[in-house]
């Protein structure tokens, strides 16, 4: 009996870093806002790299940015600076770290402002997923009107490296839209709800 072929979008079958990823996390709605800050730097420091780089680096990036906690970050002088720059697990790019300090600062006035990071950003999609119908990786677009209105408030607010095509890759991976392609079988368990493996 010939086993069942399981459909995944294009884009993650390349890696088995990548299948584990969009298998397990990618396009599942995520409400913790240590998670939430730990994606919008990541998609940040991915800027002018493959995605799958920084899956590779990703538990460096969470050892050497103590596992994200934005208050310790947002206290980053120089020392941590030096430290950072000389750490060869993560991307060694100054603007990069230098935005992960900045970026933690705002996040923290955001949560002082809306109690969580999570009620701001979901307010970008109403509240609940977007619920696209790509039949083909073609048809995702890099922008949308929702990712530029994020991208404008997150610079308003002192955010760095939060252009529109960032804030679109960080809407996919965090659930606040369901990019995959119809025919990929995560499609139907993103749209019913079902758990990542976290």
């Amino acid at each position: 009996m010939q086993k069942e072929q399981i459909i995944r979008c294009g884009w993650s079958v390349s890696d088995p870093i990548y299948v584990d990823y969009h298998d397990r996390e990618w396009g599942v709605p995520v409400h913790n806002d240590q998670e939430l800050f730990e994606m919008i730097i990541l998609d940040g420091a991915q800027a002018g790299l493959s995605w799958l780089t920084i899956l590779r680096k990703r538990e460096n990036y969470r050892r050497a940015f103590d596992d994200f906690d934005a208050r310790k970050i947002s206290r980053y002088g120089q020392k941590k600076m030096d430290e950072l720059m000389s750490d060869a697990g993560i991307v060694r790019n100054r603007l990069k770290i230098e935005a992960a300090i900045w970026n933690a600062k705002a996040f923290l006035k955001i949560q002082g402002e809306f109690g969580t990071f999570d009620s701001y950003i979901w307010r970008f999609v109403g509240g609940s997923m977007r619920k696209n119908a790509r039949r083909s990786l073609k048809e995702i677009p890099a922008t949308t009107p929702e990712s530029d209105a994020m991208s404008k408030d997150l610079v308003s607010r002192g955010f760095r490296f939060a252009g529109s095509t960032i804030c679109y890759a960080f809407m996919q991976a965090a659930g606040l839209v369901n990019d995959h392609i119809v025919d990929c079988y995560r499609y139907k368990e993103v749209m019913r709800g079902t758990p990542s493996a976290r």
